[in-house]
């Protein structure tokens, strides 16, 4: 068989001559997502906890390396900060929607209750179960400032509670002797609760058949019930 002659090699103006395309060279990296990356760590520290999550964790959660980590965020603790505001944000509409649309007290509550047996267990999109807020052990775990951070959060739930509570009493729904401190921490406490159970595998009926025996509670404190 006969050998081809060797072709000769051509520089970039041959090749554009001949109708080639120069060979391109490396194309610019991808720009980095902060935004995508704070998503990703927010579910590393919801799924985790802030002490169980390393570094080595999160870089690879968000496909960065530490020093460009730190460089966009400061420090781990300040990126949990950012992680318990950035879940906040985003996901806490999914079990406070109906509360703040609903018509009476007693509707907003049983919206947040039966909405949150929905997230809680997953079933309200690709999320991690349970409260992030509710179920974080920073502050028990040696870091004070960052345990301040849950605590207000948590404490912010109680205000939004009892002032929609108060409003009932404003309008006759409630009655002015009930105390609705106490009564807002009830509801809290049944929807800490649920979030515990949903970390340990209940499922949306049962949280939801919890949420129902609540506002059997709620209406013998309140002593009224709904027209049917």
């Amino acid at each position: 068989m006969q050998k081809s002659r060797p072709t000769p090699p051509t520089d970039d103006r041959t090749a554009q001559t001949a109708g080639t395309p120069p060979a391109r060279g490396r194309g610019r990296p991808r720009a980095f997502d902060r935004e995508a990356a704070l998503t990703q760590a927010t579910r590393l520290f919801w799924s985790k906890g802030y002490e169980a999550t390393s570094i080595a964790d999160l870089t690879e959660a968000m496909g960065i390396a530490s020093p460009s980590l730190y460089a966009a965020f400061g420090s781990k603790e300040a990126l949990y900060v950012e992680a318990v505001n950035h879940y906040r944000k985003s996901y806490e509409g999914l079990v406070w929607g109906r509360f703040f649309t609903a018509g009476t007290a007693r509707e907003a509550v049983m919206g947040l209750l039966m909405d949150s047996a929905a997230a809680l267990t997953g079933c309200r999109g690709d999320i991690p179960r349970g409260c992030m807020v509710t179920l974080s052990a920073v502050g028990s775990e040696g870091h004070v400032e960052l345990g301040e951070v849950v605590r207000s959060a948590r404490a912010s739930a109680v205000d939004i509670l009892t002032e929609r509570m108060a409003r009932a009493v404003a309008e006759g729904e409630i009655p002015a002797s009930v105390d609705l401190h106490a009564l807002a921490r009830f509801v809290q406490t049944v929807q800490a609760g649920m979030s515990i159970l949903a970390r340990d595998g209940a499922e949306r009926a049962e949280l939801e058949a919890v949420a129902e025996v609540a506002m059997l509670g709620w209406d013998a404190r309140v002593g009224r019930r709904p027209a049917p």
